[in-house]
């Protein structure tokens, strides 16, 4: 972890930013294409970001912060999809949230990690969307809570010293931590994860009543599995009280320059409005401000985190209070000048801030409401295994070392270039192959080579999801019988190397556990392989029955668990006997993985036809 090793000299605001453009004697503000930088793409992770002389880096390649802040505990979870939706597609890459100790420890030794409160999910979301995530887990989080966050039972205690090394508050953030660092650690960067940083604490520096206490909140955290890249938050004097040694300094809004040595700056509560108080006038943008100063904060190339994006709502009673002149109240609404309104609609303002963050940094506008890529469901999956090589099915190291017998095997790899892929009869049975999200074609006992298409971007993930479609049942070549990937790969006459690989058996215990419970109605056609659950309601007394599967392709059918079995409408089998005793009154889940790139053109989700009597 790096720190800032720089002389303080100087506090500027942000319109004497260009004194320092013309300083370092280039121009900054050119576009900039970091698309190619998100947890869709990042699958080979080395170092993380970094502070690296004036950039932030990730993985090795400069990286521009372009944060939003979110509180999931503000914002309806039915919701989230949908705000984080609307922050990627504005053109930032990444989302700050924090996280309030009071609301999951509402009473000692009580913790809730469930429903509008499940972090983890919250955090999986944002990684299917395609955002970086800066988590600030406090203790003390700010954040015009309720005691900022902190739970008022720890009040209890007469002699309590808040934000402290007073025993009687450290004892209850070890156990605090206890039970938070080990839900979030496996959701780091290195491990597949979005968090790419974690905030130490909240503006301490205008505290200040403790020397030992932030190291002591770095060495908590260090020491419970947090490794990526470290951050403080100050403004003004508190910068210097609130510093830590190798942990990286974040500015909030004012920005500090640095004469001697340079370094990246990332704004790290870069604030449009102030909150609105109880028997106070209501604050309003003044959008011509907002665009000027964030337009200087590009052309310095500041990073920065919009405080809020999304303000959402003080649910219940957990607004806090301010003391300015006097005891300030904070009002429901926590909608806070954000770039949506308070029940996620667009303001004029975040129409303005996708043009300019489109055509500064070279962001590609998504949809605002689409379906999750089935790419995402590798994040539900045990660790990849890793190797140079491509290893068939029954060498994999799954199974306690019995390799893995049946159904799908996904190699994933990085290439630099475009050109002629050829399998040299290598791959056993049928090879989909992707680029990106694209599909891209076959590779099976017919067809030994594709031309993979050249791209603008440098790194490109090539994935080939070989499906194993059944060993021979006889003659002496049983024993030459592997699946999968069974030698090299290769690009240009250069075989591929470095691959992850992921078993895909589809064994019940995949489809009950390994699947995340977060189906959604099918409304748009969908792009690449995906899994369809649909519901069977049958009466008391079930019988046989068939399905039929009309303008399906290719994939697996389970019902309740129970594999029926491969269907392809290359055909001649149409109908797929389901027998009575596998189904049972009331509701039945039927599973389709269907791991083609070639899928049902329904316009919307309805269950393929059911023959026989039920």
């Amino acid at each position: 972890m790096q720190a800032f090793l720089v002389r303080l000299v100087g506090l500027l605001g942000l319109s004497s930013g260009l004194l320092v453009t013309a300083q370092l004697g280039r121009d900054l503000s050119a576009r900039v294409n970091q698309t190619f930088l998100t947890p869709y793409h990042m699958r080979n992770r080395h170092v993380g970001l970094k502070v690296e002389g004036s950039n932030f880096t990730l993985d090795g390649f400069p990286f521009l912060i372009i944060s939003g802040t979110i509180h999931y505990f503000r914002v309806p979870r039915d919701y989230w999809r949908d705000r984080l939706l609307k922050l990627k597609a504005c053109g930032f890459n990444t989302v700050t949230t924090h996280v309030p100790w009071n609301l999951h420890e509402p009473k000692r030794s009580q913790f809730y990690f469930i429903g509008n409160l499940d972090l983890k999910a919250f955090l999986f979301v944002a990684s299917e969307v395609g955002l970086w995530v800066i988590l600030c887990p406090g203790p003390y989080i700010g954040s015009d809570l309720d005691l900022g966050g902190l739970p008022s039972w720890l009040l209890q205690d007469p002699k309590m010293k808040l934000r402290t090394t007073y025993k009687g508050f450290t004892k209850a953030v070890n156990r605090y931590f206890d039970m938070l660092v080990p839900r979030i650690a496996p959701l780091q960067y290195k491990n597949g994860g979005p968090i790419i940083a974690v905030q130490v604490e909240n503006e301490y520096g205008s505290y200040h009543l403790d020397k030992r206490y932030m190291l002591y909140i770095k060495k908590a955290l260090v020491k419970r599995g947090v490794d990526v890249l470290l951050m403080t938050a100050d403004d003004g004097e508190g910068l210097i009280r609130g510093h830590l040694e190798k942990v990286a300094p974040n500015f909030m809004k004012l920005a500090l320059h640095f004469l001697q040595g340079r370094s990246p700056i990332l704004m790290m509560v870069y604030t449009a409005n102030s909150l609105d108080g109880w028997g106070t006038l209501r604050h309003t943008l003044d959008e011509n401000v907002l665009m000027k100063d964030v337009r200087e904060m590009f052309n310095l190339r500041f990073s920065l985190n919009f405080y809020m994006f999304h303000g959402g709502t003080n649910f219940g009673f957990m607004g806090g209070a301010a003391s300015l002149q006097n005891y300030l109240p904070t009002v429901t609404s926590y909608d806070y000048g954000a770039l949506l309104t308070e029940d996620g609609d667009y303001t004029p303002e975040y129409i303005s801030f996708q043009e300019l963050f489109s055509s500064v940094i070279g962001t590609q506008q998504q949809p605002q409401t689409s379906e999750p890529s089935a790419w995402f469901l590798l994040m539900f999956l045990p660790q990849p295994v890793r190797s140079a090589k491509p290893i068939c099915m029954e060498k994999l190291s799954v199974n306690q070392g019995s390799g893995q017998s049946y159904g799908y095997i996904l190699y994933e790899t990085v290439i630099t270039t475009g050109g002629l892929l050829a399998s040299r009869g290598h791959v056993q049975d049928r090879g989909q192959v992707f680029l990106e999200e694209k599909y891209i074609g076959i590779l099976d006992h017919s067809t030994n080579q594709l031309t993979i298409p050249k791209e603008k971007k440098d790194y490109l993930t090539l994935r080939i999801l070989v499906e194993n479609q059944g060993r021979l049942a006889y003659g002496q070549d049983i024993n030459k019988e592997r699946k999968g990937l069974t030698g090299d790969i290769y690009l240009n006459n250069s075989p591929l190397r470095n691959f992850k690989i992921y078993s895909l058996e589809m064994n019940p215990k995949f489809l009950k556990r390994g699947l995340p419970k977060i189906w959604k109605p099918v409304i748009h056609k969908l792009q690449g392989p995906a899994f369809f659950l649909g519901i069977l309601r049958v009466g008391n007394y079930p019988k046989d029955t068939f399905i039929k599967l009309e303008d399906w392709t290719k994939g697996v059918i389970f019902i309740n668990g129970q594999n029926l079995g491969r269907y392809w409408n290359i055909g001649p089998q149409e109908t797929f006997y389901l027998p009575g005793p596998w189904l049972q009154p009331g509701s039945n889940e039927v599973n389709y993985p269907h791991l083609t790139s070639h899928l049902p053109a329904h316009s919307a989700w309805t269950l393929p036809c059911l023959r026989g009597r039920t």
